[in-house]
């Protein structure tokens, strides 16, 4: 039995340890064996050698995550957890820019090997494709990307949308008008915004239509230019959806398609335009892909976890 006091001298221990001590309590579930109490600005550990070492490794880490972020959360201690490489919770100094500063201080940063070469194929490509699972942030750093070029005036506007494609609801039967029954389908592009800009300047934003959030459908006969153009579940858009919004782009815009060709909500005679799209564009210069994988999840750490469990299914199955 081994015993190591830890000194937190350079961070406000109420920050690393999170509101009710919950990042704490994460890092204490990660290692059950050992013995641990906080007191102050101390952390004491009791156990085996070698696990007090790791977790010294993981808090090290955090405290260093700390310093960078301004704001430590839950996600923060669960990448940590997941072992996720250095490089990816430390990006090179030449990728550690941060896109937006967000609510709360918030730094939004691309947080992964594949986040970043988003970011950097987004610079020198007008057209991105960025295909993965969920949880890999497709779309939460895409809408990083389009709120950076809003606020450095590279855009003037950012126009969001997505296919309104039932995923095993039926939009008719849901309540209220056709704002209250798309709203839901574009929910996770408003919780994006959300993190990035303080709620008075969305406002603002959306009453004047510098950001618009709309499905699918609303691009039909639009030219969209000087304007940050997100598609995001694309794999829900038909061929002629697709081709109609890809033709909207005016010769000032850029545009950024997300999607994830695992969940194709599409009823089975109809082919998802993003597995057209992403084959018969991918030698046109301008225009570039980028494939997310496992790797790039940074939702809770089971997640992980669930995809590689659904994969092994879709293998047995055949798919």
């Amino acid at each position: 039995m081994s015993e190591l006091i830890i000194s937190l001298d350079d961070i406000n221990p109420v920050e690393l340890f999170g509101v009710n001590n919950s990042n704490l309590n994460l890092l204490k579930k990660a290692f059950p064996d050992l013995r641990v109490v906080s007191r102050g600005n101390k952390i004491k550990v009791n156990g085996d050698e070698e696990e007090i070492e790791r977790f010294k490794e993981k808090l090290d880490q955090l405290i260093a995550l700390a310093g960078k972020e301004g704001v430590l959360t839950e996600r923060h201690v669960e990448e940590a957890l997941l072992n996720i490489p250095a490089d990816n919770l430390f990006p090179e100094e030449n990728g550690d820019e941060v896109l937006v500063h967000g609510r709360n201080g918030l730094l939004v940063r691309a947080r992964t090997a594949n986040q970043r070469k988003m970011v950097k194929m987004s610079e020198t490509h007008d057209v991105l494709f960025a295909i993965g699972p969920a949880g890999t942030g497709k779309t939460y750093t895409a809408v990083a990307i389009a709120v950076r070029a809003l606020k450095n005036r590279i855009v003037k506007k950012i126009i969001l949308t997505r296919p309104a494609v039932e995923a095993g609801e039926s939009l008719g039967f849901l309540p209220g008008d056709l704002k209250e029954k798309i709203d839901p389908y574009l929910r996770p592009l408003y919780d994006a915004l959300d993190d990035m800009i303080p709620i008075d300047k969305l406002n603002y934003y959306m009453q004047n239509r510098i950001i618009e959030v709309a499905p699918l459908a609303f691009m039909r006969g639009r030219t969209l230019d000087h304007a940050y153009i997100i598609l995001d579940e694309a794999q829900n858009a038909t061929n002629a959806q697709l081709k109609m919004f890809l033709t909207r782009i005016g010769p000032a815009a850029k545009c950024i398609v997300t999607g994830d060709l695992t969940q194709i909500d599409l009823p089975k005679n109809q082919v998802s335009g993003l597995v057209t799209a992403v084959k018969i564009l991918e030698n046109i210069h301008g225009i570039a892909t980028v494939y997310l994988t496992e790797a790039d999840v940074i939702r809770h750490r089971l997640v992980k976890k669930i995809i590689d469990a659904y994969s092994r299914l879709n293998e047995q199955e055949g798919k």
